[in-house]
């Protein structure tokens, strides 16, 4: 059983910084695509971010291009979630996922994830 855990959610101020963090096993961190998604109050779940299992390429969501950085740590087999300049509409649970070999977003969506985190709450504040 694959289990990914979340990290550093909190409540912030439009503006500021946070950095989410997901931790996994090393067999997964090693073969798996890690993803970031979010999903808001009464909204689907959307993509974030990925990184390849191999660390490129990476993807970025639009909505999120130049403000968020996705990134991977081989030696602690985490990923992280570098949220920079915060919106209010970044507000959202955010959700570490985890998809075997390479990921491509726009092809293979939540379908191509077969790993959920439990989600971690990001607040920002307006």
């Amino acid at each position: 059983q694959v289990e990914l855990v979340e990290s550093g959610g909190g409540l912030v101020q439009t503006g500021a910084s946070l950095r989410l963090s997901c931790a996994t096993d090393r067999l997964t961190f090693s073969s798996y695509s890690m993803a970031w998604f979010r999903q808001a109050p009464g909204k689907d779940r959307e993509y974030v971010a990925s990184i390849s299992w191999t660390g490129s390429p990476i993807y970025y969501d639009d909505s999120v291009k130049g403000r968020f950085t996705i990134s991977r740590d081989k030696a602690k087999n985490t990923v992280y979630l570098q949220m920079n300049k915060v919106k209010f509409e970044d507000t959202a649970v955010y959700y570490c996922a985890a998809a075997e070999g390479e990921y491509y977003p726009d092809l293979q969506g939540v379908d191509g994830i077969q790993y959920w985190g439990k989600g971690t709450l990001v607040t920002v504040s307006s």
